[in-house]
């Protein structure tokens, strides 16, 4: 028996987290620390805080790989979840390994906007998007992120000229089409934005650079 529970020990898996991108939400763990186990598989369930059952999560029941979409299953964006994950090798399963409390409108991270720009000879127009949510209307177009959160655009202007590494903030809010003027012919300019969530206090990353040159 205690050999048993030695394996059992061995194999339970560890670090099992929520990460979660535009409400896009995996659950992840890392393996015991029996390295030798090759053959390991892996059971997730998951609930909602307060309830009394676990329910199984069907494609993810006896799979190989350590992560696993709960992002259909997270879709009451208010609600707190749990997941959990064991583990079973050479006919022992391990005991359950239990994530922390995720809600996924506190928790999820907000990716960057899209960026187009257009130029012309003494100013830049930049073309911004939200990001997209996993979630579909009813005609099957996915909501942005924007119907979930009161999102602001803020982005940032490089004089490559300068210092590529110093971002000048020129505009905050909610438009989606922003002109920058009186800007010098001739100088490559480069545009990064970001996704700014005033009630959370919390920044997307940067978007990729759009440069031009006017």
């Amino acid at each position: 028996v205690l050999e048993n529970q030695e394996l059992q020990d061995s194999i339970k898996p560890q670090k099992v987290e929520f990460h979660s991108l535009n409400f896009n939400t995996t659950l992840h763990w890392q393996p015991g620390w029996a390295r030798e186990a090759r053959d390991v598989l892996y059971f997730v369930q998951y609930k909602v805080y307060g309830q009394s059952t676990w329910r199984n999560k069907d494609d993810c029941w006896g799979i190989p790989r350590r992560v696993c979409d709960l992002t259909h299953e997270t879709s009451d964006i208010q609600e707190p979840y749990y997941g959990r994950v064991r583990a079973t090798w050479a006919g022992v399963y391990s005991n359950w390994s239990l994530s922390c409390r995720f809600t996924p409108w506190r928790e999820t991270m907000i990716g960057p906007p899209m960026v187009t720009v257009v130029h012309s000879n003494k100013s830049i127009t930049v073309k911004l998007q939200a990001p997209h949510s996993p979630f579909k209307r009813k005609r099957g177009s996915k909501i942005t992120m924007t119907n979930y959160y009161d999102l602001l655009y803020q982005v940032f202007i490089i004089n490559n000229l300068l210092d590529e590494q110093h971002r000048v903030l020129v505009y905050e809010g909610k438009d989606k089409v922003i002109k920058i003027q009186d800007l010098r012919p001739g100088v490559s300019y480069c545009i990064v934005a970001k996704m700014y969530v005033p009630m959370l206090d919390r920044s997307s990353a940067y978007s990729s650079r759009q440069c031009t040159v006017l």
